[in-house]
């Protein structure tokens, strides 16, 4: 099983809008050629590797520069949190209610996709 979880983040296209949003959080984006108007952090967990709660890790990353991003014209509908998951013979996840409340409140999409290996 593999796991990759990404944070999204898009805007309008410009050098000065991504070197901002690097600043603000701190973290160098994910360079997308075919894609320039997004920021993407990506985090790869293997099966083996301790679990990483992606969904309160992200949260915590952005959840103080709402306003900052806002100035860059960035609103909550323009953030996303991915979970892409590789599976061999069945697909289950669960969420606890806090860390959907969490996600809920702040007014962040979730998107999962799910795929056999």
């Amino acid at each position: 099983m593999n796991y990759l979880y990404k944070l999204q983040i898009s805007f309008s296209p410009g050098r000065e809008t991504l070197n901002a949003v690097n600043s603000i959080l701190g973290i160098e984006y994910l360079s997308d050629e075919e894609n320039p108007s997004q920021w993407i952090y990506e985090v790869e967990q293997q099966e083996s590797d301790a679990y990483f709660d992606f969904i309160n890790s992200f949260l915590n990353i952005i959840e103080t520069k709402y306003s900052d991003l806002e100035k860059l014209n960035i609103k909550h509908d323009d953030i996303s949190i991915w979970m892409f998951y590789e599976y061999e013979h069945q697909c289950n996840m669960e969420f606890d209610p806090k860390r959907m409340k969490r996600i809920g409140e702040s007014g962040i999409t979730l998107c999962i996709s799910c795929w056999q290996k």
